[in-house]
């Protein structure tokens, strides 16, 4: 069996070979689905947006001896029958109740003094918090101008880089399928959707942008070399590219995914940190999807991009006539 450095040798010289540009079409077939699918769940399974971005009320009760979420939800609905409630534990000693906007600042009471009765602390244990729809409007409106702008500059910086619009037409879209993606897993495990999970999706995009750009250079580096005398065609260079990038982009997936997913483990279980676990969901979910996506997705709609010019269409031409005589001679 070969070893790593075995295989990233021969993956590098072209004697081992993927064939991510020669299978393009079953590849793109799946980034469909996928797509659809993801674009589809929430029409089955709403997003969850936080409370950030919903409006509502939030009670956290801290020193607690039994965290049992149905007694904070009994609480809750003793003083607002119906009341749709979000209950979460927050460590071993600490639950955070989120509600429907309460307006009424004696109901709000209630529900603090009902709390703190239902988990035997005092009152000065629940703190209150109140979060209006015009503020969540407006974390709603900075999060999708936030995001227009990166790939806005992410088009017009590659464009000026690879000096070819047609390399941050593939790029972009390899960005919209991780988003699409991402957002689409939230939906169908229920994550819910913060301003530290948004802050996380802008992350993996940059992640997903540094691995596309670093695909698309060794792409660049290899046409670029290719002549008149070069014996593969320019979907042939840049599958090559993609398989001597391959070693790095799995290296680079793991070395991210690993402590984002320690992060996560520990936020989530062990600390109870919300905005820690939100932000790291998003960035362990979409660094693995960022990968696949540069890989089989952005570079094989690169080539098929390209592959229709004129210029390269006749050098490949050329190039497969050559290699037919050459079989044929044989």
């Amino acid at each position: 069996m070969r070893s790593m450095n075995e295989l990233g040798n021969d993956l590098y010289t072209g004697k081992t070979s993927f064939p991510f540009v020669g299978k393009r079409r079953t590849w793109f077939i799946i980034a469909a689905i996928l797509v659809i699918g993801a674009a589809l769940v929430p029409l089955f399974r709403p997003i969850q947006f936080s409370i950030e971005f919903t409006g509502g009320s939030q009670f956290t009760v801290n020193h607690v001896a039994n965290p049992d979420q149905a007694v904070a939800t009994e609480a809750v609905q003793s003083v607002i029958p119906g009341a749709t409630t979000k209950v979460t534990t927050i460590g071993t000693d600490a639950v955070r109740v989120q509600t429907d906007q309460i307006t009424e600042p004696e109901k709000s009471a209630a529900v603090k003094t009902a709390l703190a009765q239902a988990f035997d602390v005092s009152e000065a244990n629940v703190s209150s918090s109140f979060i209006g729809p015009s503020w969540g409007e407006d974390v709603t409106r900075q999060s999708l101008w936030g995001l227009a702008i990166f790939l806005a500059l992410t088009f017009i910086i590659l464009a000026i880089y690879f000096r070819t619009w047609k390399m941050s037409i593939a790029a972009i879209i390899g960005l919209v399928d991780v988003l699409v993606i991402t957002v689409g897993i939230y939906a169908l495990f229920g994550f819910e959707i913060s301003p530290a999970a948004v802050i996380g999706f802008l992350t993996i995009l940059s992640y997903s942008l540094y691995d596309t750009t670093v695909v698309f250079d060794k792409i660049r580096e290899n046409t670029r070399d290719d002549g008149e005398g070069s014996g593969r065609t320019f979907g042939e260079s840049v599958n090559l590219a993609v398989n001597q990038t391959l070693i790095r982009s799995i290296n680079t997936t793991v070395v991210a995914a690993l402590p984002t997913g320690a992060i996560l483990f520990i936020g989530a279980l062990w600390l109870g940190a919300q905005t820690l676990t939100d932000i790291s969901l998003s960035i362990f979910v979409g660094t693995i999807v960022a990968a696949y996506s540069t890989l089989f997705v952005a570079a094989p709609l690169y080539s098929l991009l390209r592959e229709n010019e004129p210029a390269l269409k006749a050098r490949d031409a050329r190039v497969l006539a050559v290699r037919e005589r050459a079989l044929a001679d044989a």
